[in-house]
C-alpha cells in the first residue's frame, strides 16, 4: 500500500482515473489532486531518501504521447506498451535501475483505454501479434489499486489477432480467474532460487506463494481456477555457491505446483548489468551484497555500442545445459522460449 497518492488534474478528467480514484477511495488512502500536471515534492536530501519517498509513492498521471509510439521488445514479444511506469518491490538487481529516469515513484496512467485502443496501430490481420505489458513496472503489484491489469485481460480476450503477456513477483490472482481472458493472455510469475529470492526481492510474494497463484492461473475452469496459459521466467540466474543444488530445489517447488497438464513456458534470464544500473543500484541499496565485479565478467556490446557486463562464455554454456535438461526431464511438454 502506498503510503502517497497523488492525481494530477489530466488524470482526474479520464473517466479511468475516476475508477482508479474510486478503487484508492474504497482501501481508505489519503488522496492529494495536485493543481498542476507536474509532479513534485518527490525528493529528499539524498539520492537513498528520495528513493524512499518514491517508492512509497503512487502517481495517478496520463501516458504521454511517446507512449503511443511503440518499441519492438525481442526476445519476450513483438511490442511492449505500459500501463504504469515504477514498481513496488525493491529487488537489489531491479532491471529498471538506469532504464527510467527520476525518482523511481509509481506513475499509473489514467487514461488506458486510449493505451489499449492505439494497439490495434501494431496489428497485422491474419497475423498473431504480441504485446508484453510487464517492461517498467509489476503489473499485479499494483493492480488492487488501478484494475489496470483486468482491463488489459478483458480486452484481449475480445481480439483475435493479439495476445497480452505479463510477470510478476506477487500472488494476489483471484481477481483474475474469473475474466474472459478466451487464451489471448499468458499469466507468468518470475522466481529463483532460494538464496537469491530471499536475499535480494525484497517487499516481494515469497517464491512458494507465486507458485500457488500460478497453479491457479493455470488449473482449469472446472477446477476453480483460471484455464490460462502460464509461464515461468528464472531470472536473473546466478551461478552462486552450489547453484546447481539450489535451482533443483526450485525446479522441485515448480513440479510440485505445476503437477498438471497446462500450456507452460520457460524463459532464462542470466543476471547482467550496466555501468549506468550499476550506479543506480549502489545508491539505492549501498549495502547490497550482489555481485557486480567486473572483473569477473564478459562485456557484451550492442547495436547501439551500449555496454552489458555478462557471464563470460564457458559459465553460460554449463547453465543453459543445466536449465535445458532440467526443464525438458521435468517439463517434456513445455516450451523453453529463449535463454539469454
Amino acid at each position: 500500500m502506498p503510503e502517497r497518492v497523488i492525481f494530477t488534474p489530466a488524470a482526474l478528467d479520464e473517466p479511468w482515473g475516476q475508477q482508479i480514484k474510486a478503487r484508492i477511495q474504497s482501501l481508505d488512502l489519503p488522496i492529494e489532486e495536485l493543481p498542476r500536471n507536474r509532479l513534485t515534492g518527490l525528493r529528499g536530501e539524498s539520492e537513498r531518501q528520495t528513493y524512499d519517498i518514491a517508492k512509497r509513492t503512487l502517481a495517478v498521471v496520463t501516458a504521454p504521447p511517446s507512449q503511443f509510439k511503440l518499441s519492438p521488445i525481442p526476445p519476450s514479444a513483438d511490442w511492449q506498451f505500459h500501463l504504469a511506469e515504477g514498481c513496488p518491490a525493491h529487488c537489489q538487481y531491479c532491471y529498471l535501475a538506469g532504464s527510467l529516469s527520476g525518482p523511481p515513484v509509481i506513475r499509473a496512467y489514467a487514461n488506458l483505454p486510449q493505451i489499449l485502443e492505439n494497439l490495434a496501430n501494431y496489428e497485422q490481420l491474419g497475423k498473431m501479434t504480441t504485446y508484453e505489458v510487464s517492461c517498467y513496472t509489476d503489473p499485479l503489484g499494483i493492480e488492487h489499486l488501478t484494475g489496470s491489469l483486468a482491463e488489459c485481460i478483458r480486452y484481449f480476450g475480445t481480439r483475435s489477432d493479439a495476445h497480452l503477456r505479463w510477470v510478476s513477483k506477487f500472488d494476489a490472482v483471484d481477481g483474475l480467474l474469473d475474466l474472459p481472458h478466451n487464451g489471448h493472455t499468458r499469466c507468468r510469475v518470475s522466481v529463483n532460487a532460494a538464496p537469491i529470492s530471499g536475499k535480494f526481492e525484497g517487499g516481494t510474494a515469497s517464491v512458494i506463494s507465486r507458485l500457488a497463484a500460478l497453479r491457479k492461473l493455470a488449473l482449469p475452469r472446472d477446477q476453480g481456477g483460471g484455464g490460462y496459459p502460464v509461464g515461468l521466467v528464472i531470472a536473473p540466474i546466478m551461478p552462486i555457491d552450489d547453484w546447481q543444488m539450489h535451482y533443483s530445489r526450485l525446479f522441485d517447488m515448480i513440479s510440485a505446483a505445476l503437477d498438471m497438464d497446462c500450456d507452460l513456458t520457460f524463459e532464462l534470464i542470466s543476471h547482467r548489468f550496466t555501468p549506468g544500473s550499476k550506479e543506480v543500484l549502489q545508491t539505492w541499496y549501498p549495502q547490497s551484497k550482489l555481485d557486480m565485479d567486473e572483473e569477473k565478467r564478459t562485456i557484451k556490446r550492442n547495436k547501439f555500442g551500449g555496454v552489458k557486463y555478462v557471464y563470460n562464455n564457458d559459465t553460460m554454456k554449463t547453465m543453459k545445459r543445466f536449465f535445458e535438461s532440467e526443464i525438458q526431464k521435468r517439463f517434456p511438454k513445455a516450451k523453453i522460449l529463449y535463454w539469454t
